[in-house]
């Protein structure tokens, strides 16, 4: 076992006798690792800042490190907190983890609808996913890993709750599209930057921004009502709550770009209700357009 592996194990160790603790002793050991984390890790805090400067350029830079500081608490904590989805009890995950309005996605199958649920990069998706599992069978998308191991974990974490298909990214929309026809809603996170090959640009936070199409283009093939999903965090560790909205209508229109516009605005007006529980560690704008200048 070579050291990178060990460290792994000794990780998920960690994280198994975490899970045993109360979510408030949880949260508190997600806020220390947090700040630690934000003042050793510089790259990533660089990341962090770069994106908020692009994005809330109206901001202070004091209020800037701020919020970026408690972002690293909010992805920290929800790292953390996973091994409750990991390893807890269906019953005490269903009481940590609130989902609210899962009858719009019922209503929209019982009219024979296909359901895409659009659902952005807030810390807390993963906990929703496994909550989501308990009421219906889904079908979700995943990224392979370097790290085989806790690759695994996070697709056990996934599928151990009710019957999900995890299809990778590498085999496209087609298992994703022939799923949502036999029944089951997508759980569909498209807001990450998968590099030039498949996107289009359209503005996020007003950067024009490599934004993959496949909302549109799922909807339509799936003959399915987009129904987005927002995840928030509860402060110290009083559990998360998923909020279904309101279904979409119009969509998708005539012009995959408009949609996809439309699918990042939308986005964009969530984030701005929690700022601090987006995932802005990501680079979310590596991939320019032809001619601009790199950003990280």
């Amino acid at each position: 076992m070579n050291m990178y592996h060990a460290g792994t194990r000794l990780f998920l160790v960690f994280m198994w006798l975490l899970h045993w603790l109360p979510l408030p002793l949880q949260a508190a050991f997600g806020w220390f690792f947090g700040h630690l984390l934000y003042a050793l890790v510089g790259a990533r805090r660089r990341v962090v800042m770069t994106n908020l400067r692009l994005c809330f350029p109206d901001l202070g830079e004091a209020q800037r490190r701020s919020m970026a500081r408690s972002n690293f608490v909010a992805v920290t904590r929800s790292m953390l907190e996973r091994g409750v989805i990991w390893w807890a009890s269906e019953r005490r995950v269903r009481r940590l983890v609130e989902l609210h309005g899962v009858d719009r996605v019922r209503a929209a199958h019982a009219q024979g609808r296909g359901v895409v649920m659009l659902v952005p990069h807030f810390v807390g998706l993963d906990m929703a996913g496994a909550r989501m599992a308990m009421e219906m069978d889904c079908v979700s998308m995943y990224a392979a890993q370097l790290n085989k191991l806790l690759e695994k974990m996070l697709l056990h974490g996934r599928t151990r709750f009710g019957s999900q298909v995890l299809l990778s990214r590498q085999e496209g929309i087609r298992g994703a599209v022939r799923a949502i026809k036999q029944g089951r809603p997508f759980y569909y996170l498209p807001d990450l930057d998968y590099g030039p090959k498949e996107s289009i640009f359209v503005p996020f936070f007003g950067v024009q921004t490599a934004t993959i199409p496949g909302l549109p283009r799922i909807a339509r093939l799936g003959n399915a009502v987009v129904i987005p999903l927002v995840v928030r965090m509860k402060s110290w560790g009083r559990g998360y709550v998923g909020e279904f909205c309101e279904p979409w209508t119009d969509f998708p229109g005539e012009d995959v770009t408009a949609d996809t516009a439309r699918m990042n605005a939308w986005i964009e007006t969530e984030v701005r209700k929690i700022p601090a529980q987006y995932y802005w560690v990501h680079k979310r704008f590596k991939t320019r357009p032809p001619g601009q200048p790199k950003l990280y």
